[in-house]
């Protein structure tokens, strides 16, 4: 858990001379404890902790409708964020912990939008969903889930362009295998293998269910295969339309593919390190996502490596094979946290999966890039140099 580890005492009358100048002027968690023991904290973030708590708890103005805590204060605890990452986290896991009751309504919290394939139906569909239930070891359970999404509009126009490549149902009615049913516009577009009036066989139907959740399990790699290799039996023997046909089947699969964000993959596959820079100089924080959860962070103190016989490279490697298992907490509310980021614009530090293995020379890259001193626009504008007169002289 990310700690609030500063903290002040607050006296009123000392405000301005001892408590303010304390402060340092930069982005932070901030916990401000009541005088009365009964009384609930308040938590704030903030982009400037000095500038905030000089409003907060600065000289009462009887005009003013400002809220003003100077009477309620005691002290307070915080923490420096050097990233709204890291801020967003802490803020998360300090709410969850003082105020269990209402902190997603304080975070304004959803959990992430992904697609779901409910396999406890007799005939699954693909639709979207925020709820990911989960078994006693942590996993999600009752069918395979695949995102997280931006929102819930763009998983649900992710689904429409996949599902045009499977005959799986979309509509939510019960099946009750009625020839008499009428059936709906996609079985007589022939989109649908259409169960509702047995259209198929439950057997059939349970195959195209398979490729649909295998689809989604390999990120669209198993159909891409078929679809090659279909293409390559047609070349061939010198069917060179059905080759030409499969061939715009993979052009359309690879148009599907290419909007689709990296970070949507099936959940339980879901292993990714974020990098943010943390607020102490010349230390990394190195967030991993494990299964859908973040796991407890560590910081990597590069000015303490070059006293030490280990490299970063290696410090990397010990870290990420000593973690295993499933993280803990609330999958549906990490997923969130990272979706929230990965999906903000503009997107503060970098993110590597996890396919084979991690790509470590890449991720040491990213830090050396995330650690370097930023440039100011001033330094890096070009010095005018002096006037010209015009051509031909005054």
């Amino acid at each position: 858990m990310l700690e609030l580890d500063g903290g002040l005492e607050f006296d009123a009358a000392q405000a301005e001379g001892l408590f303010f100048p304390a402060l340092p002027p930069r982005a932070a968690v901030c916990l401000i404890e009541a005088r009365d023991e009964k009384a609930e904290p308040f938590l704030i973030r903030t982009q400037n902790l000095q500038r905030r708590l000089q409003r907060l708890l600065g000289p009462l103005d009887p005009a003013s409708k400002r809220l003003n805590l100077s009477e309620f204060a005691r002290g307070i605890r915080y923490r420096l964020t050097n990233s709204a990452f890291e801020q967003a986290l802490t803020y998360y896991q300090q709410a969850r912990q003082l105020f269990p009751q209402r902190y997603r309504e304080l975070m304004r919290l959803r959990p992430a939008a992904v697609l779901k394939v409910n396999l406890r139906n007799a005939y699954p569909r693909c639709y979207v969903t925020r709820r990911i239930p989960v078994d006693e070891a942590g996993l999600p359970t009752g069918g395979t889930y695949y995102g997280p999404f931006a929102s819930r509009r763009s998983a649900q126009a992710f689904a429409e362009r996949i599902l045009d490549l499977f005959k799986v149902r979309r509509c939510q009615i019960k099946i009750r295998r009625d020839p008499m049913f009428p059936g709906c516009l996609y079985s007589e577009m022939k989109m649908c293998l259409a169960p509702c009036f047995a259209g198929c066989t439950k057997e059939e139907y349970d195959v195209e269910v398979r490729r649909l959740v295998q689809f989604l399990d390999t990120s669209g790699g198993s159909l891409r295969s078929t679809m090659e290799e279909e293409r390559e039996r047609a070349s061939e023997q010198s069917d060179f339309e059905r080759a030409a046909a499969w061939h715009k089947k993979v052009e359309k699969l690879d148009e599907i593919l290419r909007g689709r964000p990296e970070l949507t993959r099936r959940i339980q596959d879901l292993d990714a390190v974020i990098l943010q820079p943390a607020a102490e100089e010349h230390t990394m924080g190195v967030y991993r996502v494990r299964g859908g959860r973040l796991a407890e962070p560590f910081f990597l103190r590069f000015a303490e490596i070059a006293s030490q016989p280990r490299s970063a490279e290696q410090i990397f490697r010990e870290h990420f094979e000593a973690v295993s298992g499933a993280a803990e907490g609330d999958l549906g509310e990490h997923l969130w946290l990272v979706a929230r980021w990965y999906y903000s614009h503009p997107r503060e530090g970098e993110i590597f999966f996890r396919e084979k293995d991690w790509p470590y020379r890449r991720i040491l890259r990213a830090c050396s890039r995330l650690l370097a001193p930023k440039t100011s626009q001033a330094e890096t504008k070009p010095t005018p140099g002096p006037a010209q007169p015009p051509e031909g002289g005054p």
